[in-house]
């Protein structure tokens, strides 16, 4: 089984680029504070990778 982890969103998406806000819409995340368990996976690192300035991720084991 795949690791998890845990992502939560942090910053508004006032000023943002559409891509950035787009990426956290597919992940799930549509408020700030709000958070979702993904697979730890290539996809959801490049993901997390395009709007780490934006989230908080903790692994779960």
């Amino acid at each position: 089984m795949m690791e998890k982890i845990q992502i939560t969103l942090k910053r508004s998406f006032i000023g943002k680029k559409d891509g950035q806000i787009a990426t956290a819409k597919a992940l799930g995340l549509r408020k700030i504070g709000q958070s979702v368990v993904k697979e730890n996976n290539d996809a959801t690192k490049g993901m997390v990778h395009k709007i780490r300035h934006m989230v908080e991720v903790k692994k779960i084991d």
